[in-house]
């Protein structure tokens, strides 16, 4: 496909999936003297990145009761990469007013929503805690994916007369899709590929999920009037808007029209053939006798349902966590400010930071949440033996850590202990990693393992060697590149753009996502929304990665059904 330069996709996330949080409570406190309590469950988001709590949105009222199952559900946009806390307060009603201040609090929880999904079948029982001396009960939560979020459409679309931009030729037309957003913006969600030399291109049928198409909204594409929102640039959410450009080698592509349309309207190809008008405004506007600027074809539009991440993590797989750190020289001393490694009082490392980014995601979807942690270029004691694959809490027989604090205390310790020095091999602890994988093929076991390091790697050929033997078995490896260096060697591992082989063989998925984290940097200093920044982007292939695994190998979740 020659992609067309100039237009990049916008800001902004596509939901992994759209969820829906049941509540129940168990034992509430009785706060009414000749009745029991009457509850409602407020919840509030956390802002990402800041401490702000948003409310959400509220339960009904059941009236007179202390195990209340809440009929009003809580349907979140739900995102792997993200840490989405949810703060659930739960209230006794006693007057009519709808603020909380009137109303008798009978205890909060605080959840992140993957703590949800990945706990058990998707039911997670939390303690009420808030009211001192008292004993609040519990609030129960289930997660289930909404099911339109796991449809996936084919289609093919073709256009007839479009409008001649070459001088010397045709137009090299493609097809440039974006769904609305909330806030009346668009959000780009698909390139066609360029056909060369023709008014009347077919273009090639192509895959895309419908939660990136329209976010799940089916239906809304027209304006307060009834008419479609063509031309208007205030769409609203559920508008689905193709623009329409002849292809440029500078990138300066020419802008012949636009349709909008919607899901909905989009499946009526399953049975006909829709045509749409593409219109360009501005020859609208000037030229009275103006039609149009050609038509598109909707030719094919199938829908097929497949397995999500969701299906996974809730039939049982587990994503097991490992950590490698850079202890080699080249990051500077522990002790002086000037060092990666140096922490102050007040301030944690980038390896830190980066560490707990990751890791306090991917720690809600480990059950026993033990991680082990490796270093690799130092002497370590007692011998000052060079090792590229020592435990970080100097067990060797059982390297892993109790949750991220134990990563970290563990890490912080072997600075004390090790002597930093070189070189930059990665090869061991990929293929400890991956001989790990190697033993649980079936599904249950997922790894993902963080590298952190600050420099070029010496070991590049071996490296290669060891992803393209991992990229068969169940494990994902996020590279997190730290300091000033130049990182061009990371960027062929990480195989978007050209397929990693070794000696002739290629990898058979792309496992590999590599980001420097100084482009995750917030200038304000704000090191929470640093860590926000990081792990929505090195996280956000993961779910892909673990589905392409279990397709190639027509693995299905141990208890669920697509349908």
């Amino acid at each position: 496909m020659a992609a067309p330069g100039a237009l990049e996709p916008a800001a902004g996330s596509v939901p992994g999936t759209k969820v829906e949080i049941t509540v129940s409570c168990r034992n509430l406190l009785d706060m009414d003297t000749f009745s029991k309590s009457d509850p409602v469950v407020v919840l509030f988001v956390q802002v990402s990145g800041s401490s702000e709590w948003k409310e959400f949105g509220r339960t009904e009222v059941i009236d007179n009761t202390l195990n209340p199952d809440f009929v009003r559900k809580f349907v979140l946009d739900y995102y792997f990469e993200e840490k989405q806390n949810l703060r659930f307060d739960v209230y006794n009603v006693d007057s009519k007013s709808c603020s909380t201040l009137k109303q008798d609090f009978l205890g909060q929880a605080f959840v992140a929503l993957g703590e949800v999904i990945g706990s058990q079948r998707g039911r997670l029982e939390r303690p009420l805690t808030g009211v001192p001396g008292k004993r609040c009960g519990t609030i129960l939560l289930l997660a289930e994916e909404l099911s339109n979020c796991r449809d996936i459409v084919t289609m093919q679309l073709c256009a007839n007369k479009l409008d001649k931009k070459d001088f010397f030729g045709k137009s090299d037309p493609f097809l440039v899709f974006y769904r609305s957003n909330e806030d009346g913006t668009f959000t780009i969600c698909h390139k066609t590929e360029v056909v060369k030399n023709t008014l009347n291109p077919v273009w090639q049928p192509f895959t895309i999920p419908v939660r990136a198409l329209c976010n799940g909204d089916y239906d809304r594409y027209r304006n307060g009037d009834g008419d479609r929102d063509r031309g208007s640039h205030q769409a609203r959410a559920g508008t689905v808007k193709i623009d329409v450009y002849d292809w440029d080698r500078d990138g300066s592509h020419d802008f012949i029209g636009e349709f909008a349309t919607s899901y909905r309207e989009l499946s009526r190809a399953q049975s006909q053939f829709t045509v749409y008008e593409v219109l360009n405004p501005r020859k609208k506007c000037k030229k009275k006798k103006y039609v149009n600027s050609g038509t598109v074809t909707l030719l094919s539009f199938s829908v097929e349902s497949e397995f999500t991440f969701v299906d996974y993590i809730r039939g049982g797989t587990q994503l097991n966590f490992t950590v490698a750190i850079d202890f080699t020289a080249s990051n500077g001393l522990p002790s002086q400010p000037t060092s990666l490694h140096y922490a102050s009082p007040y301030q944690l490392s980038a390896y830190a930071l980066a560490l707990k980014a990751v890791g306090e995601i991917i720690q809600d979807y480990d059950s026993d949440k033990l991680f082990p942690a490796y270093g690799f270029g130092a002497k370590v004691p007692p011998d000052g033996k060079i090792s590229h694959q020592f435990p970080l809490n100097n067990n060797m027989e059982n390297p892993s850590c109790v949750g991220i604090e134990g990563v970290l205390e563990s890490y912080l310790q072997s600075l004390r202990t090790v002597q930093l020095y070189g070189p930059t091999n990665f090869a061991p602890v990929i293929n400890q990693v991956a001989g790990t994988a190697a033993q649980v093929t079936d599904g249950s076991q997922y790894h993902v393992l963080l590298i952190i390091t600050d420099g070029v790697i010496s070991d590049m050929l071996q490296t290669k060697e060891a992803i393209v033997t991992a990229s068969s078995l169940p494990m994902s490896i996020i590279i997190v590149g730290v300091g000033p260096a130049e990182f061009e060697a990371m960027e062929e591992l990480d195989g978007d753009e050209v397929r990693l082989s070794s000696r002739g063989r290629y990898a058979e998925r792309d496992i590999v996502q590599f980001v420097p984290f100084r482009d995750y940097v917030d200038d304000s200093g704000n090191q929470v929304l640093s860590m926000a920044r990081l792990a929505k982007d090195v996280l956000a292939e993961i779910p892909e990665q673990l589905l392409s695994y279990m397709k190639t190998r027509d693995i299905k979740p141990l208890r669920a059904d697509p349908k």
